[in-house]
């Protein structure tokens, strides 16, 4: 994604995060089961179907293979992140700020979960990565200049002339304070990687409690059809 598309998934993000608790300026407890609020709904629910498409192609082999012959993987994950987004902040405004059933809370906790993992992993893992890379280059590129120093500094020890240690030392505290760096960085790139798990667990959870809303929803009536 270049950086247009970091901005739209960003500000999207911060709508999301704006409006989920919404619920302490505005409560609507019958919006959720108007006309409106149930289309807001099942738009949700298909955005959340058709998000699955992306995971899917990804894992499965014979639908790779047909699938990206027509559209690639990278407009696959744009449709995955947009429209996850998208289903979750149209969610949202389905419930109306009305978070008083277990389930309802439930579904919408599991929803923030799902996109603020999301977004760890696609973009801040990605941010380790090429942080790391270059910290990895500087690095050798600072060896390199300090292995090049210590020989010239053997052959003026060998040749008795005055050297002085002060360039030698900035280098080794410069490769010491890059190292602790790339430490560091790797130390969290390993516990932000554990974050995709705990993605992939709370998205089959979040479907779990998309069905047993729809259920409940279908069991009591729709109200908006009566």
């Amino acid at each position: 994604m270049g950086d247009r598309e970091k901005l739209a998934v960003l500000a999207l993000a911060t709508a999301l995060m704006l409006l989920a608790p919404g619920y302490l300026l505005h409560v609507s407890p019958r919006f959720a089961g108007s006309l409106s609020g149930g289309v807001l709904g099942i738009a949700a629910a298909v955005l959340m179907v058709v998000v699955l498409l992306y995971p899917a192609v990804k894992h499965i082999g014979w639908m790779k293979a047909k699938i990206t012959s027509t559209i690639s993987l990278g407009r696959l994950l744009a449709l995955h992140i947009y429209g996850g987004l998208a289903a979750a902040i149209l969610a949202i405004l389905h419930s109306g700020h009305k978070y008083q059933s277990v389930l309802g809370i439930a579904l919408v906790l599991n929803i923030l979960v799902v996109i603020i993992t999301g977004f760890i992993g696609r973009y801040y893992l990605g941010y380790l990565g090429g942080s790391l890379r270059g910290q990895q280059a500087l690095l050798g590129t600072l060896r390199s200049a300090y292995d090049r120093l210590a020989h010239r500094l053997g052959r003026q020890s060998r040749a008795s002339e005055p050297a002085s240690d002060v360039p030698a030392l900035e280098l080794i505290e410069a490769i010491a304070d890059v190292e602790y760096s790339i430490v560091a960085r790797d130390a969290a790139k390993r516990i932000a990687s554990r974050w995709n798990g705990i993605h992939i667990v709370s998205s089959i959870l979040l479907y779990a409690l998309l069905v047993l809303h729809i259920g409940s929803g279908i069991y009591y009536g729709l109200r908006w059809l009566t």
